[in-house]
């Protein structure tokens, strides 16, 4: 730290930039969604407040104004299957000038990828699209359960399940390949899934001739006796049935009826646990569009016929208003939350920092001090946010509540390496931020008797939630701490 007007902390070195820290922050923040039908961007102005006098305590968000709205755009295919990228950094440059903003007046962001953008032959080059802006925007690659998480906090669904007049709400964010389930209690979501129906599995140009044919499409209308191939020309007879088998397997999902078995199921996810039928339903995604009359216009897709069949099909539900509908993921991210390690942090490699955006999976619930019980709750937090061990890197955030004793400890440690067994193997970087005070035992622990030979980054006194990105900077010798500042990803 320095003694001059602004507290202000180096991630990489007194040599690097600064990341100035006061009691009120005021960003300028670009959330960018680039999904599988559509893509969309919104610049908002956030202020945030510190809610202490210290350096560790949070920053809260007090003020969210949405400043610029972007077009939605169909995404553009190179091919079939994969993203025209070039087409995709045209887009964004087009939001820029229209919102007449520079890059450099953009203080963070995130950009969430979601579909087929998201297949790893795509997201790479996507990527590169925001490389200049890598150290302030977070990337992620939502698969359906991140999706599924990000949609029920954009939308609101969460949210309003915090009123005791509708505890439990179901975001069904319906989009152009698949339809994600959210399972919202007193504010949390407590379950997501998927199921392959979405408006985009068919498109056709302004002649109804099939431009687009993906296979969960074809096996939906074999399913209604309808036969489908790219270059035909389709009836509205034929779309309408379709629309109306999809409609039906999501509004079985909505009143806790199973789907049917057999190697057609639509599940992409293990289905829903919570039985319905759930009595408050909200609705995101570009067909909620049509579902709330939002929209009517037809874009050579499902969309109007399935926002109908939809609605058609709940008129005796409770559908609430949701916040966001088709913009539910396209969220801004805060910075500059910014909090300090506590001093029985364990490096095994400092060289190994800093780094940066690396996405935190919040392992709670830890009832019992055991090791299959640790293991348990790390995978579910894992597949939470779709990672994967050996493939994907996280911090793990351990919130502790079982004491610095050896015996709870040996076992919180054995728990995390039969949870990452290819991790270990692979001596990948191991990130663990943990709220109690024990980051030295566990960082012993994990090296010195369970072999982690990897990179090993054990810090505390640091608290992470779900939807928290952190840069974990060099270490200060002087003081032995890392400055940590925490990327949240900000819903209303």
């Amino acid at each position: 730290m320095h003694e001059d007007d602004e507290e202000h902390i180096h991630l990489e070195g007194e040599d690097s930039p600064a990341v100035y820290v006061g009691e009120r922050i005021q960003l300028r923040s670009a959330g960018i969604d680039i999904g599988s039908s559509t893509s969309h961007l919104i610049f908002s102005d956030l202020v945030l407040a510190r809610q202490g006098r210290y350096l560790s305590s949070r920053y809260q968000v007090t003020h969210r104004e949405v400043r610029f709205r972007s077009r939605v755009c169909l995404t553009p295919y190179a091919s079939p299957a994969r993203i025209d990228v070039a087409g995709v950094a045209r887009f964004i440059d087009e939001a820029y000038r229209d919102a007449r903003m520079a890059r450099e007046e953009i203080d963070t962001g995130a950009v969430i990828i979601t579909g087929e953008a998201a297949l790893k032959e795509n997201a790479a080059p996507i990527l590169q699209v925001f490389a200049a802006e890598a150290g302030r925007f977070v990337c992620a690659t939502a698969g359906p359960r991140l999706e599924s998480l990000l949609a029920a906090h954009g939308s609101g669904a969460a949210a309003l399940s915090r009123d005791p007049a509708h505890p439990l709400v179901l975001n069904v964010d319906i989009g152009g390949g698949t339809t994600k389930f959210a399972v919202c209690r007193h504010g949390q979501v407590e379950e997501t899934a998927a199921i392959h129906v979405g408006a985009r599995l068919l498109a056709w140009s302004r002649d109804r001739v099939l431009t687009r044919v993906e296979a969960a499409g074809q096996a939906l209308a074999r399913s209604t006796d309808v036969r489908l191939g790219p270059g035909q020309t389709i009836q509205d007879s034929a779309l309408d049935a379709i629309a109306a088998r999809m409609a039906d397997l999501i509004v079985q999902v909505v009143r806790g009826r199973p789907l049917p078995k057999g190697g057609g199921t639509p599940w992409i996810t293990d289905p829903l646990r919570t039985p319905g039928p759930f009595p408050h339903i909200v609705f995101s995604g570009g067909v909620a569009e049509y579902i709330y009359g939002y929209e009517t216009a037809e874009f050579g897709d499902l969309g109007a016929q399935l926002g109908r069949a939809v609605l058609a099909r709940c008129r005796d539900l409770v559908v609430l208003e949701p916040r966001e509908r088709i913009s539910a993921t396209c969220i801004g991210a805060s910075q500059y939350t910014v909090q300090v390690s506590g001093n029985t942090i364990f490096l095994s490699e400092p060289g190994v920092l800093p780094v940066r955006n690396i996405p935190v999976a919040a392992v709670g619930g830890l009832a019992a001090a055991s090791c299959d019980h640790v293991m348990s709750a790390v995978r579910r937090a894992l597949a939470r946010l779709d990672l994967e061990d050996g493939r994907d890197r996280f911090a793990l955030a351990i919130h502790w509540l079982h004491g610095p004793e050896f015996a709870g400890l040996r076992e919180l440690c054995a728990g995390i390496v039969a949870a990452l067994p290819e991790t270990v193997r692979a001596r990948r970087p191991l990130y663990l931020v943990i709220d109690a005070d024990v980051a030295g035992l566990v960082g012993h622990t994990l090296h010195d008797e369970l072999g982690v030979s990897g990179p090993l980054v054990c810090i505390d006194q640091v608290a992470l939630r779900e939807f928290d990105y952190v840069d974990i900077g060099a270490l200060m010798t002087d003081q032995h701490v890392v400055p940590v500042v925490v990327k949240s990803l900000v819903f209303h």
